[in-house]
């Protein structure tokens, strides 16, 4: 009898290897180029969303003119073939109004409240806007253990490269309903950069109350001067940041700095840009010079791919170590994916998503990677070619033990 298959699995199946070479990831790395960067140069899109654009500060409504403007340039984004991910904030603000809380502070319980009644509303309202283009709209709650908890943070980004592939726009929030002090980001800046980072965005757009990084605040230094871009977070850069404005808004340059620098060291890059002015987006399809809206960029310095597999390598403990066949480590050699046929022995107790290490038969560490099943399952599957991994498991789990993706070489 098949054993229902996990949730956290995904059943694609190719021909029988010991390794496979096709590259699902459709991120792309930004094209190094002398020119301005633009929103047209985006493959996959992430944009953020605060409360103090969403929401009306006054009554508690959603800004469905401003809304519908922000729906039209995801539509056309799409249209050219952009992906598109959402981050938004405004269950509170929508949800608070709705019980009774406007005007004074809220306890923990009151948000989470507020909370729970404003994402219902919240993800009508993109839902509504987005179906007049005939987009269909996904909604995902996270919290920080969602994104730093490796298991869970490989489940969420398998949902979210699942629901690009089908065409939808994956509208994301911070589960403010369960979530306490402890396991909160606190803001959606940081969150959308955790996100890219997690599904390799190569763009993070955050719109914000202001056109982008200026040498001083603006409101109170009338000799301030916007930076178009940003390819190093300085001390000094860092020290540009200001307060978090009063109001809805739990953000501010200060998490602003913060979320560049986590998408900075995934490899994408970010821009700071006015989100007030109607189809905000649009206005950044051209750089400032070509009479494109003013903003601040900050461009990394390593592709999206390649900051990864850095940090696959430098930074996770391997739980465990697989040793290959000659033939499955000249395939990783040449850049391959690694199948279970190719290996022929399994050390250590692992978790799915856990690091190990990638052995030849004489000891040599040949690459580090993030495995794709438990250390029992895996045993069970090693030396047997994909399509009977459903036989011996019960279940259709991944093709690859570890996928290139997912993968440096040592």
């Amino acid at each position: 009898m098949n054993k229902k298959m996990p949730a956290d699995l995904t059943s694609a199946e190719t021909p029988a290897e010991t390794t496979r070479e096709t590259d699902t990831s459709t991120a792309a790395e930004p094209a190094a180029s002398a020119r301005p960067a633009t929103l047209r140069d985006a493959r996959r899109l992430i944009i953020k969303i605060g409360s103090a654009l969403l929401v009306d500060e006054t009554t508690g409504k959603v800004r469905r003119e401003w809304l519908d403007a922000v729906a039209d340039d995801v539509a056309a984004c799409k249209a050219r073939g952009q992906e598109v991910i959402i981050v938004s904030s405004g269950a509170i603000a929508v949800g608070r109004e709705h019980l009774g809380l406007i005007g004074r502070p809220l306890r923990l319980e009151e948000k989470q409240a507020a909370a729970a009644t404003g994402q219902i509303r919240l993800a009508h309202a993109y839902q509504e806007t987005l179906a007049r283009h005939e987009i269909t709209v996904a909604q995902i709650l996270l919290t920080l253990d969602d994104t730093e908890e490796r298991r869970r943070h490989l489940n969420a980004r398998n949902t979210i490269e699942t629901l690009l592939k089908l065409g939808a726009v994956p509208v994301i929030n911070e589960n403010d309903t369960v979530a306490t002090s402890e396991i909160r980001f606190g803001d959606n800046d940081r969150l959308a950069a955790r996100v890219a980072q997690m599904v390799s965005a190569d763009t993070l757009v955050l719109l914000s109350d202001i056109d982008g990084l200026y040498t001083a605040d603006p409101k109170r230094d009338p000799t301030a001067t916007l930076i178009p871009e940003v390819r190093e977070l300085t001390a000094e850069i860092e020290g540009m940041a200001g307060e978090p404005p009063p109001g809805y808004s739990s953000g501010g340059m200060v998490t602003k700095i913060a979320a560049a620098r986590i998408a900075m060291a995934g490899g994408c890059r970010m821009v700071i840009a006015k989100g007030k002015r109607m189809n905000a987006l649009s206005a950044l399809d051209r750089p400032a010079s070509e009479g494109g809206a003013p903003c601040t960029w900050f461009v990394p310095g390593a592709e999206p791919r390649t900051a990864r597999k850095r940090w696959i390598a430098g930074h996770l403990n391997a739980r465990g170590s697989l040793v290959v066949d000659t033939g499955a480590a000249a395939a990783l050699a040449r850049g391959s994916s690694l199948l279970p046929a190719g290996v022929v022995s399994i050390e250590g107790d692992f978790q799915r998503g856990d690091a190990v290490v990638i052995r030849s038969k004489d000891g040599r560490e040949l690459a580090r990677g993030l495995i794709a099943y438990a250390a029992e399952d895996a045993r069970r599957i090693m030396g047997h070619h994909s399509q009977e991994t459903a036989e011996i498991l019960g279940y259709q789990g991944r093709t690859e033990l570890i996928h290139r993706d997912d993968l440096v070489l040592s």
